[in-house]
């Protein structure tokens, strides 16, 4: 018996009703994927019959996981960055539109320029799948991007990637924060640590049950993480360089204040596409020691 791919995107679309908010759209990728074919293809073959079984088992697997919550990025494997196609597993948090911003940021404070000698070095704090060292080093390749993760599996996705991608000048290294890094000093720090506050109700229930707890969980008030990094950032920092981190919608004033604390200078918060406070940077004076 075969099927139209009309229908087989009607009866997903159907099923993921209750289990997604763009039920559609998800069903559509997850038959893209099962067949192999673009998800702009499909309307133009709508009428036709999908004769492949190993497909339509594939697309049925997909829609059941997603039934139960998991995440379609989890099931593919995979999320696009930055234009950049990354690798994802149960061990990365799933990267997010918004900390695009943190690469916009970063790369503003970056030369464009690839006969800038020497060239910048960045660091990357709970690097993850290593979506924004990787962006970064695309985007800068006379930069050397080094990211670090306190996860092992995590800094083996972000590696996959760099090798897969053939981004050569980005690294990773496992550890907790800047201990791998002791005694570096970098011209531009990045980070989107965990900023989640332990009893958040506003977390949705599929990113609470499958995505990596200690990369979004930090403390009773979110900022565990957060001071942790920002705390720190001087003394790994050159003169004159720039610390840039993702925070929480509500967190702008605490990040600013604690950036303040820090000893660096030249404090500001951009907002994201939705209007809310989303990342802040800082300066190390360039009289610091």
């Amino acid at each position: 018996m075969t099927t139209e791919i009309r229908q087989l995107i009607d009866e997903g679309a159907a099923k993921l009703a209750r289990a997604s908010s763009s039920p559609r759209f998800d069903a559509e990728v997850l038959l893209s994927d099962a067949l192999g074919v673009p998800r702009s293809t499909l309307q133009v073959r709508a009428d036709e019959r999908v004769l492949d079984c190993d497909a339509t088992d594939r697309y049925e697997s997909h829609v059941t996981r997603r039934m139960h919550g998991e995440p379609v990025a989890y099931i593919l494997g995979r999320k696009e960055f930055w234009s950049l196609e990354l690798a994802v597993t149960p061990d990365v948090l799933i990267p997010r539109p918004e900390t695009e911003l943190v690469v916009e940021r970063a790369l503003a404070r970056l030369p464009s320029a690839t006969n800038v000698i020497p060239a910048a070095r960045v660091l990357d704090l709970g690097t993850g799948s290593g979506a924004i060292a990787l962006a970064i080093a695309h985007e800068r390749p006379n930069c050397e991007v080094v990211g670090v993760d306190a996860s092992r599996a995590a800094c083996g996705v972000a590696t996959a990637n760099a090798q897969r991608l053939r981004i050569a000048n980005a690294s990773f290294m496992t550890g907790c924060w800047y201990e791998p890094v002791a005694g570096q000093r970098f011209g531009l720090i990045v980070s989107n640590p965990p900023y989640i506050a332990d009893d958040d109700p506003r977390i949705e229930r599929d990113v609470r049950r499958y995505e990596p707890r200690v990369a979004l969980y930090a403390g009773p008030d979110g900022l565990a993480a957060l001071r942790a990094v920002i705390g720190r950032a001087a003394a790994h920092l050159t003169p004159g360089g720039w610390l840039v981190v993702e925070h929480g919608d509500t967190q702008g004033a605490a990040v600013r204040d604690l950036m303040t604390r820090a000893g660096l200078a030249l404090v500001a918060t951009t907002r994201d596409l939705a209007g809310l406070e989303r990342v802040s940077e800082a300066r190390r004076p360039l009289g610091g020691h």
